[in-house]
Order: C-alpha cells, then sequence, then structure tokens
C-alpha cells in the first residue's frame, strides 16, 4: 500500500511555435497529472535538451486560472464577467449568430481566425476545413515569417536546406536572425558540440546583446533592420580577398560577376554608417567565414519583423553560396525545412473544397478590417462574427488600439476557444474551454530540424475542456457544412493524411515516435542543383516569379533591389521619433503563451524597455525609472533597464506581455505597424520609429 508509484514515461511532441518542435518524454502520474516533462535523448535533434519551459509544462496544465467550462459573457466587453453555460447552449447561440451574419452580410461576414498556439495539423488547420465549407472569409498568415521564407526561397527556390543536426560539423555556426538560447535552444546544443569536438566558431549576428551573442566567439551587434548592408560588406570582402568560390559560382549560381562587381561599392566603411558596427569588427566577420568555408548559416525568423527582411535574408544567404559552402558536410544555410515534408491535408483543412474566389483577409491587418477599412475589406462586407482559435489577437497583433476598438463593437460577434482568459477571451461573446496538448492526438513536423512527430493524447482534459476538432466537427453539424473530415475522430486524420502522403500509418508511427524526413546530402545541398529550372541559386531573383505561395500582392507597384542590397524602406529614426524600438522574444515567454505560469513571472518580472546609458542620461532617465515610448500609433509606459548592449538609439523591449502587465492596459504592440511588408505580406515588430521620454510623457509628436 506505501509502496512508491513510478509515472509512466509517455512519448510527445512539442506543440508550441517554436522551430525545434521537440520530441518529449512526459511523466505521466496518473490518468490526470503529468509531472516533468524532458527532451528525448534518442532523438538525433533534440538530443535530450528542451526549453526550461516546456519542462515545467505541469505549470499550465494545472494552473488554477484554467478555463474548465463554457462561458457567455453578462458584462461589458473586456471586463471578464461571464456565466457558465452548457456546451449545446454555448456551440448553438454560436452557429445562430453565424448564420444571422451570414444571412445580413452573406458568408464573408464570418472570418474564423487562427494561429500558432498549437503547430498540431489536426487541431491548428481543422478550423480551415469549416472556413472552406461554408465559404467563410479567407485567412491570410502574415504574422510570423513570410518575410524570412520569402527570402530563403528566392535564392534556393525551395524552403529546405542541409540537414540541422550538421551544425555539428561544422567549422563555424552564423548564427543570424536568431536569439536561439530564448528561441530554439537545440541550435545551441549543435553548435556548441562543434565548438567542443571541432574547435568550430560560432558568429553570431543580432541587434543587442542578449544570451546567444553572448556564447559567440565573435557577436556581431548592428541596428534593427540592417543585415542586408552587413551581408554585402561581407561579401565584398571575400571577392577583395580572394576567398570567393569561383568553381563552385560558376557551376551553381545565376551572376556571381553581376554580384562581385555590385559590392565592390558596398565595402565595411559603408556598411559601419548603415550598421553602426565597426569596420573592424565587420572585417572580422568576412575573414572568420572566408577562412572556414565549412560555414553553417542558421538564418532565424528575426528578418521577418522588418520591412526590408525578404531582402536581408536573400542577402545573407548569398554568403554561402559566394563561399561555396553547401559543397560541405555542415556548410550551407538553412531558414526552415519546411519544403520537406509533402504533407497532403485536405482532409484536415479541407482544401479541396476551397473556392478561389473568396476574399483572403490578411492576419496582421485586423485592427483595420475589424475598424471598417474599406481597402482591408476589398469593398466587401463588415467582419460581423469571428471564431478564434489559438491565438490572442488582442495583445500579440499590431496596432493595437485599432485592434481594441474592432473587438468592442457591439455588432461584432466573438467566440474564443481557449485554455485561459486571455484578454482576447475577455472580449469574447462566448469563451469555450480548450485542450492542451497532453490532452488530445495531433501531429507535427518540424521546421528547424527534419522530423514528423506524433503527439498522443496522454491524460484526460480538464473539467468540460473539449479540442479543436470536436469544436469544428460540432459547428460544422450546426451550420450545415458537408466535408468528410467532420465525420473522422483525429487518429484517423492522422492516419488517412500520413497514407496519402506516402509516410505509411499511424500504427507505424506510434510505434517508432517520429519519423526521419531527412533529404540525402546531395539533394539537401542542391548538388543536383537548387530547384529553380536551370539548377542556379538566385543571387539576381525575379521577384515576380519566386515560387513562394503569394496572396494577391500587386508587385508591379514594388521596386525592389535587383541584387542583394540595403533597402531603404525600413522606418528609420527621424528628429520627432529619434529611436528604433524591436520587440524581441524573451526566455520565458512564446509570445502569449506561458505569461500566466509562476515560474516565468517571477524570471521575467515586469515589462521593461533596454536603453543605452547614454542614450537615458540626456533624457534624465536612471535604472528603474517609469518611462513613455510613443509615436503616431499611440503611447505605452513601462519601466526603463540600462543596458549598454545596444547601439545607441535602439531599443529593446523583450516579450509580449499581457496588456494588463502594463500601467496604461496598453501592451507594446499598440507601437507596431500593420502595414504589409512587401512583397509577400507580414508585420514589422521590430521596425518601429519612437520617441522615449521619462515619466508620464502626456501627448507626444
Amino acid at each position: 500500500m506505501n509502496q512508491l508509484v513510478r509515472p509512466r514515461i509517455a512519448a510527445s511532441a512539442c506543440p508550441h511555435d517554436c522551430p525545434s518542435t521537440c520530441a518529449l518524454e512526459v511523466e505521466v502520474i496518473d490518468g490526470r497529472t503529468i509531472g516533468r516533462v524532458r527532451g528525448a535523448p534518442d532523438n538525433g535533434y533534440t538530443a535530450g535538451v528542451i526549453c526550461a519551459k516546456v519542462a515545467r509544462y505541469a505549470e499550465r496544465v494545472d494552473h488554477p486560472d484554467r478555463i474548465t467550462h463554457p462561458l457567455r459573457r453578462t458584462g461589458p466587453k473586456g471586463l471578464g464577467q461571464f456565466e457558465q453555460i452548457s456546451w449545446d447552449d454555448a456551440l448553438d447561440i454560436v452557429a445562430e449568430n453565424f448564420i444571422r451574419a451570414e444571412a445580413k452580410h452573406g458568408a464573408e461576414a464570418v472570418w474564423p481566425y487562427l494561429y500558432a498556439g498549437t503547430m498540431g495539423y489536426v487541431m491548428r488547420d481543422g478550423i480551415h476545413r469549416l472556413r472552406h465549407a461554408k465559404n467563410y472569409s479567407g485567412f491570410f498568415s502574415t504574422i510570423c515569417n513570410n518575410a524570412a521564407r520569402g527570402g530563403f526561397i528566392a535564392g534556393t527556390g525551395k524552403l529546405a536546406g542541409p540537414d540541422p543536426r550538421e551544425m555539428a560539423r561544422s567549422d563555424l555556426v552564423v548564427i543570424w536572425g536568431t536569439n536561439a538560447v530564448n528561441t530554439q535552444v537545440n541550435v545551441m546544443t549543435h553548435a556548441t558540440r562543434a565548438r567542443k569536438e571541432r574547435q568550430a566558431k560560432i558568429a553570431v549576428v543580432d541587434v543587442y546583446m542578449n544570451g546567444t551573442m553572448k556564447q559567440a566567439d565573435l557577436p556581431v551587434l548592428i541596428r534593427p533592420g540592417t543585415d542586408g548592408a552587413l551581408a554585402c560588406a561581407v561579401m565584398h570582402c571575400l571577392f577583395r580577398d580572394d576567398r570567393a568560390d569561383w568553381d563552385y559560382l560558376k557551376r551553381y549560381t545565376d551572376a556571381p560577376r553581376d554580384l562581385a562587381e555590385h559590392v565592390k561599392s558596398r565595402g565595411p566603411d559603408w556598411a559601419a554608417k548603415i550598421t553602426g558596427c565597426p569596420v573592424e569588427t565587420i572585417e572580422a566577420f568576412a575573414r572568420l567565414i572566408g577562412e572556414r568555408p565549412r560555414a553553417y548559416f542558421r538564418l532565424g525568423f528575426g528578418f521577418s519583423r522588418s520591412r526590408n527582411g525578404v531582402v536581408n535574408l536573400h542577402a545573407a544567404s548569398c554568403i554561402a553560396a559566394v563561399i561555396g559552402a553547401w559543397r560541405h558536410e555542415g556548410g550551407g544555410a538553412f531558414h526552415s525545412n519546411g519544403g520537406i515534408y509533402h504533407l497532403d491535408i485536405g482532409l484536415i483543412d479541407g482544401g479541396d473544397i476551397r473556392d478561389p474566389s473568396v476574399r483572403m483577409l490578411d492576419q496582421s491587418r485586423i485592427g483595420p478590417i475589424l475598424t471598417g477599412d474599406s481597402a482591408s475589406l476589398f469593398d466587401g462586407p463588415p467582419v460581423t462574427a469571428m471564431l478564434i482559435q489559438n491565438t490572442n489577437p488582442v495583445v500579440v497583433a499590431p496596432e493595437q488600439e485599432a485592434v481594441k476598438r474592432g473587438f468592442a463593437r457591439d455588432d461584432l460577434f466573438v467566440c474564443v476557444h481557449e485554455q485561459v482568459m486571455t484578454e482576447t477571451a475577455k472580449m469574447a461573446d462566448i469563451v469555450l474551454p480548450a485542450t492542451m496538448f497532453v490532452e488530445h492526438d495531433d501531429m507535427y513536423t518540424a521546421g528547424g530540424s527534419q522530423y514528423l512527430l506524433l503527439g498522443p493524447k496522454l491524460i484526460e482534459p480538464r473539467g468540460e475542456c473539449r479540442n479543436n476538432h470536436e469544436v469544428i466537427c460540432a459547428l460544422g453539424k450546426r451550420l450545415g457544412a458537408e466535408h468528410p473530415g467532420f465525420h473522422m475522430t483525429p487518429r484517423e486524420l492522422i492516419d488517412a493524411t500520413l497514407r496519402k502522403s506516402g509516410w505509411g500509418t499511424l500504427a507505424e508511427l506510434e510505434a517508432n515516435r517520429w519519423i526521419d524526413c531527412q533529404p540525402d546530402f546531395e539533394t539537401a545541398h542542391y548538388l543536383k542543383g537548387f530547384a529553380y529550372p536551370d539548377g542556379k541559386f538566385r543571387f539576381k531573383p525575379d521577384w515576380h516569379k519566386v515560387p513562394f505561395g503569394r496572396w494577391h500582392t500587386d508587385m508591379s507597384a514594388i521596386k525592389m533591389p535587383e541584387l542583394p542590397d540595403h533597402w531603404e524602406v525600413i522606418e528609420e529614426a527621424d528628429a520627432a521619433h529619434p529611436f528604433r524600438l524591436a520587440t524581441s522574444p524573451s526566455r520565458g515567454f512564446l509570445n502569449s503563451t506561458f505569461t500566466e505560469t509562476p515560474t516565468s513571472l517571477s524570471i521575467e518580472r515586469r515589462p521593461e524597455v533596454m536603453i543605452h546609458p547614454d542614450d537615458a542620461s540626456p533624457l534624465g532617465i536612471a535604472a528603474g525609472d517609469l518611462v513613455t515610448l510613443g509615436n503616431r500609433r499611440g503611447q505605452v509606459r513601462l519601466h526603463a533597464r540600462l543596458f549598454e548592449g545596444v547601439r545607441r538609439g535602439v531599443l529593446i523591449s523583450e516579450s509580449i506581455w499581457p496588456n494588463s502587465a502594463f500601467i496604461d492596459g496598453r501592451g507594446i504592440n499598440t507601437l507596431t505597424g500593420a502595414d504589409s511588408i512587401a512583397p509577400f505580406g507580414g508585420a514589422a515588430f521590430h521596425d518601429n520609429k519612437i520617441w522615449l521620454r521619462k515619466g508620464d510623457a502626456g501627448v507626444g509628436p
């Protein structure tokens, strides 16, 4: 009777929006409780290492503030006043309001809205099946990585690269545009292994001296949005110093002589003025790359946060081609392996019944859309009903003041399916309780590695929580939506999708835990040619023909650099707004997830802004002072942290804190713009010109 009950160790996969998509081992205490979460040691990429926040996932599963019953709003929007109701009543109310919206304005008045709170295919993408079956407004996904992804594909023709595990066999790992210590710890696992076993060097390019920069042999600190200038100066040095691999360039690239001539005028002196990085550091960076052509360029999502991000990432990726890094094991450039999985998810997302004439609304422009901007609505009907899953737009979307005004509309009905009471949920008319990843079945693919993984249901859901698939199917039935996917269980959808995609069966995946989908060396390194018809890497991409799944952008109106360059479209500081702000990811939070867990809160403490002491002193700002940041989009008050690890004129505010954590209830995305990044869409979260004042600044310029 007194014997210690040992937990069962079960296999799973991390569901969160991190490129690593770690293979997990979860302690299952009983049918309703989990213990410690660890990385799977026999997974070649995870290698037993996961981030601390996922390791303590039991804090989320057992959090006292989890939503466990359907709720109906009883007070004003945003105050969080709700009463408990039954699932049938809640779903009936949602269906009735969707039917009412369609009857008044047409089906496009309903906008199902989602993102990456879970990266599982069944629970993330099933909402599209309801959208397509009912011809509700489409969803153009822009808030994360369109610019970076498009910039990488511009060179290679495909979203794939060398095996990420090869970082451990590199002579130089260049980590550029990602704070891997905070956001994808496995990159550091393999990079530090290369340093230990091969005496490899680690170079890091970023906009502040974060945890990853501090681990670098060579940290390269630049101003936000100036990566293209740095890349051009590096290539200038490589050509100048006869470090370019001309045999490789002639065989595998499209315009090497044009590039060499182009960067002659873009040397370290030119780049230093743009980037703020000293000439000596730029020269040292170029020399390190030239001496170590077995170099792995790990290019991150940070490029997507600037208005010139697509050009910047393309420019950085070009360096690997100039030195012929792709020839070598442990060499080449990598952004994501999203192009290797060839999944047919039609049963999950209903893409086979999509009507292409239905308008596509831009995720990042939710503020202008909900406040009636006719251009954002394509002169179509207003959005008057929404179902929101896996995201928290009242906190994470740009132009927060417009987002809040939109959600406050009396004629907008909103249903939010959530795990905890976020600020988006507080704006809802109906709130439905959602499962967490250990409470449902799903499958995942890893952008940052090469695995397809299973995440099985391990424990029973809390209270009355239901998974996303159950909710979509229940609404589909009430709304008369027809598609085979509505009549299948999550496990049946996973099995059928695997079979259709040529990846075997669910039983096989369950037995093996994951599938290693990495292509062979020659394919991954493009040694048979890059993914363009002529097999050439593009230094000079035709941006009109880049094989990116683009939307409706009118390319004819966009003037882009023909060759790698510094594209002058960022929000440069000016007399009224002398600072540039980047809102970088923290270590304890993941976007707006984990902002409720006690340990993460104790680590992050409060919203702060990092200010160089030489910028703070003339303004009379001391450490811990309350300061106001502002621009034409609004104002935010938070506390100052003096920090020498930024270039003068650059401010850093880490993490996406809830709006309620700020003194005035206005979060950091009050200051970010919702204008669409050319040419593939996106949101420029790290590209904001602002003013800074001590204390309560009142009305700014």
